[in-house]
C-alpha cells in the first residue's frame, strides 16, 4: 500500500466561513418617494461555518445533518472549492466529484447530451474517454429523447437524474452529495443507493448532506451534526440522530425519518 493511500481522504482543520448577502428592504411610502421609487439594497455578514475540524478517512462514509440554514450545505462547497474558506483549511485528497443543489454546472440552453459531455471535461476526462462513457451514464438517467432536448425543459425529477448519472459514473475517488436523492421517483432512488453502495465498496469516499435521517443511518459511517455553523456531534450515526431528534423533540416516525 502507498504512503497516499493511507493518508485520509478529507482533512477540515479550524475552517471558517463568511461571506456577505443582500437583501431588500421594504420601504415605507414616504422613503420611497424620497428615493423616487429606487428600492434599498442592505448586505449583512453571515458566519456560516464556525472553527469546525474533522478527519475523514480514505473509503468511508460521513453524513451531515442539521436544520435548515445551519451551515451544511456552505461547507460541502467548501469541500468542494466552491465557496473559499475564510480562515482554516481543507485538504481534500482524491478527484472529486460534486452533487450538489440541482443544476448547478448545468447549462440550461444546452442539450443534456452537451452538458454530460462539458460535465466531463470539466472532471479531467478527454472527449473520446467521455464518449465511451456516455451510453451508460445515458442509460442510468434513463432520459429518453430527452437527452437531446435543452435542459431548460427538464423537471427537478430529471435533473436530479442527469445529475446523479454525470457525478456517480465519472470514476470519482471523492463523491460530495446535497440532498441529491430528495427528488427522484422510487425507482431511481432505489438504483441511486445501489450505485452509491457500489461506489462505496470499491473504496470511493462519500460525504452526504440530507434531511433524510433513515438514509444517513443506512449508509454513513459517521455523522456530523452541525447547529448554527459550529460542530455540534460527531460519532456513531444511530446515536448522533437519536440525539438530534431528542433534543428537536422529534418522535421517531417515517416521516420525520425521510424530511427531518
Amino acid at each position: 500500500m502507498s504512503r497516499d493511500s493511507e493518508l485520509p481522504a478529507l482533512v477540515v482543520e479550524d475552517l471558517w466561513v463568511r461571506y456577505r448577502t443582500s437583501y431588500e428592504r421594504r420601504l415605507t411610502l414616504k422613503r420611497a418617494l424620497l428615493r423616487l421609487g429606487r428600492r434599498e439594497h442592505l448586505t449583512r455578514e453571515v458566519l456560516a461555518v464556525r472553527g469546525l475540524s474533522f478527519t475523514l478517512p480514505r473509503g468511508s462514509v460521513l453524513g451531515i445533518i442539521g436544520q435548515n440554514g445551519a451551515g451544511k450545505s456552505t461547507l460541502l462547497r467548501t469541500i468542494g472549492g466552491i465557496l473559499p474558506p475564510t480562515s482554516g483549511r481543507v485538504t481534500v485528497r482524491g478527484r472529486v466529484s460534486t452533487l450538489l443543489s440541482l443544476g448547478v454546472g448545468f447549462n440550461k440552453e444546452l442539450t443534456g447530451r452537451d452538458n454530460v459531455i462539458l460535465g466531463g471535461l470539466a472532471a479531467g476526462f478527454r472527449l473520446d474517454e467521455i464518449r465511451e462513457r456516455f451510453d451508460e451514464i445515458a442509460t442510468f438517467a434513463d432520459l429518453g429523447e430527452f437527452i437531446d432536448v435543452p435542459m431548460r425543459a427538464y423537471s427537478a425529477g430529471m435533473f436530479s437524474r442527469l445529475a446523479f448519472a454525470v457525478a456517480v459514473h465519472l470514476e470519482p475517488e471523492i463523491l460530495l452529495i446535497d440532498e441529491a436523492l430528495s427528488t427522484g421517483d422510487a425507482a431511481f432512488k432505489k438504483k441511486s443507493l445501489e450505485k452509491m453502495r457500489e461506489l462505496i465498496a470499491g473504496d470511493c469516499t462519500v460525504v452526504i448532506v440530507s434531511h433524510g435521517l433513515s438514509l444517513i443511518e443506512e449508509l454513513a459511517d459517521t455523522c456530523l451534526w452541525i447547529e448554527r455553523g459550529e460542530l455540534r456531534e460527531l460519532g456513531e450515526p444511530a446515536s448522533v440522530v437519536a440525539e438530534y431528534m431528542e433534543v428537536k423533540k422529534v418522535a421517531r416516525t417515517a416521516a420525520a425519518m425521510e424530511d427531518l
